[in-house]
């Protein structure tokens, strides 16, 4: 993205000073050029004297594209933030902190708005740009806290598939987090998870490693015939005593408390 400004001054140090002070650039910063437009004219006895006019271009990096955005975005929004951007560009990536007074809002029901916030700024930061810049926001350390969670449901959620042996489906979660409960319990014995649905509403189910998804088993299962002719096949359902445990090959969906 192309920044372009014009300054006056007294002189063109100044004019040029006035502009870079405008940008938050310092006269050492080398990220930008500038132009002369028009020199200074110092009249005769103060009449017809004119300033002296300049022109800085000024071309911004990946960084800073993300951090103008985010903070002008912020500020519409009504909750504006300091804004540390640590930038890699080995890696490619940047990372955006965020501080101030209301970040719970910024933050949103389980970080709804923190990953807008974010899927906004990677757009536009990856705009126009010949490589791909991962973008992450976060603030008040959520992302990590957010992970711990994360880890924490997809063990108990494993130890529920393993206790009753059945499917258990866990509420949807964006593409991130759903990688978050798929590495958790990579290594658990016994133990399987894959994703269903589609987006938004994409779901991950933990599922004990010998059973088979309810819906396909409910497929499979063949009608049985009666074995004596005109006989009833209807029989008595009983009720399942509260308490206990559902059948196998069920699968139960559960939401985080």
């Amino acid at each position: 993205m192309i920044k372009v400004i014009e300054a006056k001054g007294d002189t063109i140090e100044a004019a040029l000073q006035n502009a870079l002070a405008q940008l938050g650039l310092d006269r050492d910063d080398t990220s930008y050029d500038y132009e002369v437009v028009k020199r200074p004219k110092s009249g005769f006895l103060g009449f017809g004297k004119e300033p002296a006019v300049v022109k800085v271009t000024l071309e911004a990096s990946p960084a800073g594209k993300a951090k103008d955005f985010l903070e002008g975005l912020l500020i519409r929004f009504g909750t504006p933030a300091e804004i540390t951007v640590t930038e890699d560009a080995a890696e490619k990536t940047i990372h955006m902190e965020l501080s101030g007074p209301n970040m719970g809002a910024v933050i949103g029901r389980r970080g709804d708005t923190l990953d807008a916030l974010q899927y906004l700024t990677s757009i536009v930061t990856n705009k126009d740009e010949e490589d791909r810049w991962r973008v992450t926001v976060d603030t008040e350390n959520y992302r990590a806290k957010r992970e711990t969670s994360l880890v924490q449901l997809a063990k108990k959620t494993a130890q529920k598939a393993l206790k009753y042996r059945k499917s258990v489906a866990l509420e949807p979660m964006n593409p991130h987090e759903r990688r978050i409960i798929h590495s958790a319990l990579q290594e658990v014995e016994g133990v399987t998870t894959y994703s269903t649905g589609n987006e938004p509403n994409r779901k991950v189910i933990v599922a004990p490693t010998d059973s088979q998804p309810a819906d396909a088993g409910a497929q499979q299962q063949p009608k049985k015939k009666s074995e004596k002719s005109g006989s009833s096949n209807r029989r008595r359902r009983r009720r399942r005593p509260s308490g206990s445990k559902p059948a196998e090959g069920t699968t139960v969906e559960i939401t985080e408390e």
